[in-house]
C-alpha cells in the first residue's frame, strides 16, 4: 500500500454490530445492539479498536469503570438522568447509585461503501430508565484509511430534544465536582497505555491538561508484548458549539481522551432543540509527537473542508 493508494475499507453487518475492515484485517466493531445491563447505560460503542497493523488501542468494560466501552458517545448529566453508566454525582452527597441509567436504543441503520470508505447512518432513541423518550438522534459514522499507517473514525451526531420540558446537558463539574467535567465522545485506552503521553497543540504533557481547551488532543502509548507504540488523536470540528472544547484527559490512573463540551457549563435544550457535534478520531501506528499530530489533524480537517 502506498500513501497515494490507501486500502479500501469494507463493512460486514453481523446482526448486532458492523465489522469494519481493511486489507482483510478488522479495524473495529461498531456494536449497535449492546447487551449491557441497565446499570451500564446501554448504548452503541466502538470496540475493539485496532490500528492498521493490528495493535489493540481500546479497552472494553474495565473493572474500575465497567461502563467504559472502547469509544462511545456518553453523557452523564441529561437533566436528572444518566446516560453514562454507573452512579450519578449528587451535590453534597458524592456519587450515588440512582434508578436513572438511561439507554440509547438503536432504531435503524444504513451502511454504504463508496470511494474506499464506509459510512453508517443510524437512528436512535434516548430512553430514561423510567421509559421516557427524551431524544431522537441521527448519527453518522465514517471509516476511511488515511495513509499506510493511519485510519480515521468520523463521528457526527444530531440530537433532537423531544421531552416536554427543557433538558440541561452537563457534567459532574457543573453539578459540583471539581475538574471532573467528562461527557461526550469518550475513548478508554488499553491498560499498558497508563502513564503514557498526552499530546496537544501546546506540546507533550499529561494529566495537567485536564480541563484546558484545545481543538484536538492525542495520546501516545506503548503496548505490552511487542513494545509497539501507537497514537490516538481526537479532533473537534470547528462548527461544534464549544470549539475549542475543554478536555477530560487522564494518563496517570488510566488512559482516556474526551472532548467535553459541557465540562464547565450546562447547555439547555428546549423541546425541539438540536445538539450537533462532530469529531474525527485518528488511529496511528507509531509514535506521533504533538507537531506530527497537529499536522495530521490539519490534513484531516482540510480533507473534510474545515480548518483547525
Amino acid at each position: 500500500m502506498s500513501d497515494h493508494e490507501p486500502l479500501a475499507v469494507t463493512a460486514d453487518d453481523r446482526g448486532d454490530r458492523i465489522g469494519v475492515s481493511a486489507g482483510g484485517r478488522d479495524l473495529a466493531h461498531y456494536v449497535y445492539r449492546p447487551t449491557d445491563v441497565t446499570l451500564e447505560s446501554p448504548r452503541p460503542y466502538l470496540s475493539p479498536v485496532h490500528t492498521l497493523a493490528g495493535s489493540l488501542v481500546s479497552l472494553f468494560r474495565p473493572h474500575d469503570h465497567v461502563w467504559h466501552k472502547g469509544i462511545a458517545w456518553s453523557l452523564p448529566v441529561v437533566g436528572d438522568e444518566n446516560f453514562w453508566g454507573g452512579p450519578t454525582f449528587v451535590r453534597g452527597e458524592g456519587y450515588v447509585q440512582l434508578p436513572n441509567n438511561g439507554e440509547q436504543r438503536h432504531v435503524s441503520l444504513d451502511v454504504a461503501q463508496a470511494d474506499g470508505a464506509v459510512t453508517i447512518a443510524e437512528r436512535l432513541e434516548w430512553i430514561t430508565q423510567a421509559g421516557l423518550r427524551v431524544f431522537e438522534e441521527e448519527r453518522t459514522l465514517r471509516a476511511r484509511v488515511v495513509d499506510a499507517s493511519t485510519w480515521e473514525w468520523g463521528f457526527e451526531t444530531r440530537m433532537t430534544a423531544i421531552a416536554k420540558e427543557p433538558i440541561a446537558l452537563g457534567s459532574p463539574t457543573t453539578r459540583g465536582r471539581d475538574n471532573a467535567g467528562y461527557g461526550g465522545l469518550f475513548w478508554r485506552g488499553p491498560r499498558s497505555f497508563t502513564g503514557g503521553v498526552v499530546l496537544s497543540p501546546a506540546g507533550d504533557s499529561g494529566d495537567d491538561l485536564r480541563g484546558t481547551r484545545a481543538p484536538w488532543m492525542g495520546f501516545r502509548g506503548t503496548h505490552d508484548g511487542d513494545g509497539a507504540v501507537s497514537t490516538v488523536v481526537i479532533a473537534s470540528h470547528p462548527e461544534n458549539s464549544a470549539h475549542p472544547p475543554p478536555w477530560f484527559v487522564r494518563s496517570e490512573d488510566f488512559a482516556c481522551l474526551n472532548p467535553a463540551p459541557f465540562f464547565y457549563e450546562e447547555r439547555v435544550l428546549a423541546p425541539g432543540g438540536v445538539l450537533h457535534e462532530r469529531y474525527s478520531v485518528l488511529v496511528h501506528d507509531g509514535p506521533w509527537n504533538a507537531a506530527d499530530a497537529g499536522e495530521a489533524v490539519a490534513r484531516t480537517l482540510a480533507w473534510h473542508g474545515g480548518a483547525a
